[in-house]
């Protein structure tokens, strides 16, 4: 329960500061009227990337703060969460998004501008459908890769919040002018939902900014599969230095590599007329030895990994 509790909460502090800021901005160019776009894209840009940062290191060790069903999916896809655990996650990033939508609507005394995202009239490029639903793919698609892979290990731990804020502020950076960058649907559905009391523009539209994430994460588990898949493939392969074996001994070690999908590398053979003290009867069975028990032992761990 703890972590839907974090997501909850991740996910509506994301979207009250985060939209809160796009707010702030778009009010900016109102007022001052010549505000450039770039500038006030800037602000927002900064604002997200700097509250994902803030919830990840507060709440990351509760639930791993995904605060996104993007985020969420993929890390099901890759099994790295369970599908309950991943249900859990987003009907809690979903209320999440909504109450953070609320709160600003609050704040601010009405719901007629929420940073809704959107395109055509709502786009400030006025991008069209089409080039919205396939920004959303790619850029969620570039964020949720580097989530995937700054969090696979352990040791990057410290870094991670840092690396994620800013992978997240960097798709901010080109896509608030076109589409207001969701990349994340829990961020889209809550404000849309809210504003929806006063204009149902937003809701209309908020299915691309549901497909749209939910593709590119999907995108980026896929790649970050093959990845792996591949870093497995060549920690499965074992280098055995010998330097003097008869072809009976290889073929019994390649053998046992073949029955248990390990591939076993043997490396240059001595002559047969060779004298060096590598190739006394009694080095030669202690290789074997010690080869076969290698290769054993490294079918063991893959058995138990499969398990």
């Amino acid at each position: 329960m703890r972590k839907y509790v974090a997501e909850f909460i991740g996910t509506a502090v994301l979207v009250l500061l985060g939209c809160g800021s796009a707010v702030a901005a778009n009010t900016l160019i109102s007022a001052m009227g010549m505000l450039p776009v770039a500038f006030t894209t800037l602000l927002i840009a900064v604002a997200f990337g700097l509250a994902l940062t803030a919830v990840m290191y507060a709440l990351g060790d509760v639930s791993g703060a995904h605060v996104n069903p993007a985020v969420s999916l993929s890390f099901l896809i890759t099994k790295r969460m369970t599908g309950k655990d991943f249900a859990g996650y987003v009907i809690a990033q979903i209320l999440g998004g909504t109450v953070g939508a609320l709160l600003l609507a609050f704040f601010l005394g009405g719901t007629a501008s929420l940073a809704s995202n959107g395109y055509g009239s709502m786009s400030t490029f006025g991008i069209s459908l089409l080039p919205a639903l396939i920004m959303e793919i790619i850029l969620t698609f570039v964020f949720v890769l580097v989530v995937l892979m700054v969090t696979d290990k352990a040791e990057h731990k410290s870094i991670a919040g840092v690396v994620i804020g800013g992978a997240y502020a960097l798709v901010h950076l080109f896509g608030v002018p076109f589409t207001g960058t969701s990349v994340n649907p829990a961020r889209s559905i809550g404000p849309a939902l809210v504003q929806a009391l006063s204009d149902t523009s937003a809701i209309i539209q908020v299915w691309v900014f549901i497909l749209g994430p939910l593709v590119g994460g999907a995108i980026a588990a896929a790649l970050y599969i093959f990845f792996k898949n591949e870093k497995d493939d060549e920690e499965d392969s074992i280098d055995i230095p010998l330097e003097a074996l008869t072809e009976e001994e290889i073929e019994e070690i390649k053998a046992i590599g073949e029955e248990n999908g390990v591939q076993v590398d043997l490396g240059s053979e001595c002559s047969e007329d060779c004298q060096c003290d590598e190739c006394s009867e009694e080095t030669v069975e202690e290789i074997v030895e010690e080869t076969v028990d290698e290769a054993e032992t490294v079918i063991v761990e893959e058995e138990k990994t499969e398990e």
